[in-house]
C-alpha cells in the first residue's frame, strides 16, 4: 500500500492541498509535536480539518505515538547539540519503546493516509523515519513523499 508524507512549510496552502488532492489522500496524519504552533500558518490543527474535507475530501488525525519528544526535539533545534545521525538514533528507540508497530493498526492506513510534519523535504524528518520504521515492522509499505 502506498503511505504518503508531506511537509507545508516552504510552499503556498494551494500547491500543498493540490499535491494532497492529486495524490488521492483520504487521511492526513499529523505527526507534529505541536500542531497547533502560530508557525504552522494554514496547517493549524485547528484549521486542517475544515480545510482537508472542504479542499481535499480528507479526514484529520493527530497521531502522538508518532511524535517525537519535547527533550527530542528540543535538543535538535540547538543543531550544535545534536547532529541528525544521533536524532535519527534517539527517535527510532523512541519508536521501539513505544512499540507503535503494535500501538498502531496497519489497516489505519489502508485508506490512503499522508504523514504530515513541518520540514519541507523528508531527508531530515521524523515522518519520512515513521514510515520506514514501519515499513521495516509491517512490510507492504511503499513510502511516497509529496
Amino acid at each position: 500500500m502506498d503511505v504518503y508524507s508531506i511537509g507545508f512549510t516552504q510552499t503556498t496552502a494551494a500547491h500543498f492541498f493540490g499535491r494532497l488532492s492529486a495524490s488521492g489522500v483520504r487521511r492526513l496524519m499529523d505527526v507534529r509535536l505541536h500542531p497547533g504552533s502560530q508557525l504552522s500558518g494554514f496547517a493549524k490543527d485547528r484549521d486542517l480539518p475544515y480545510f482537508l474535507r472542504e479542499l481535499v475530501d480528507a479526514d484529520y488525525v493527530h497521531e502522538p505515538l508518532l511524535t517525537p519528544t519535547e527533550d527530542i526535539l528540543k535538543d535538535f533545534k540547538r543543531r550544535s547539540a545534536m547532529p541528525w545521525e544521533e536524532y535519527e538514533r534517539r527517535y527510532l528507540e523512541l519508536l521501539r519503546q513505544r512499540r507503535v508497530e503494535t500501538e498502531l493498526d496497519p489497516e489505519t492506513f489502508a485508506a490512503p493516509t499522508a504523514l504530515l510534519c513541518s520540514e519541507a523535504t523528508p531527508e531530515q524528518c521524523h515522518r519520512r523515519l515513521a514510515l520506514e520504521y514501519l515499513r521495516e515492522q509491517w512490510g507492504g509499505i511503499e513510502i511516497v513523499h509529496l
